[in-house]
C-alpha cells in the first residue's frame, strides 16, 4: 500500500536531480577555469538536499503521515 505513495516523491526527486546535473553541467561546460569547480558545488548541494527531503517524505509515508498538510 505504501509503495504506491512512495513513487511520486522518488520520481520527482530523480527528475530534479537530473535537471540539476544537466543544467549546471551545461553551464560548467561553458565557463572557464576555476568557475567550473565553484559552480560544480551547487548541483551537488541541491542533489544532496533533494535526496534528504525525499528520504524524510518516505519516512513520513511509512509512519502513516500521508497527508502532512493536515498538521497545519
Amino acid at each position: 500500500m505504501h509503495k504506491k505513495k512512495m513513487r511520486a516523491p522518488i520520481i520527482v526527486s530523480v527528475l530534479m536531480i537530473l535537471y540539476y546535473v544537466l543544467y549546471f553541467g551545461f553551464l560548467i561546460a561553458l565557463l572557464p577555469g576555476v568557475w567550473k569547480y565553484v559552480l560544480g558545488i551547487i548541483p551537488l548541494a541541491f542533489a544532496a538536499l533533494t535526496v534528504k527531503v525525499c528520504m524524510e517524505r518516505i519516512h513520513e509515508i511509512k509512519e502513516g503521515e500521508e497527508d502532512d498538510i493536515g498538521q497545519y
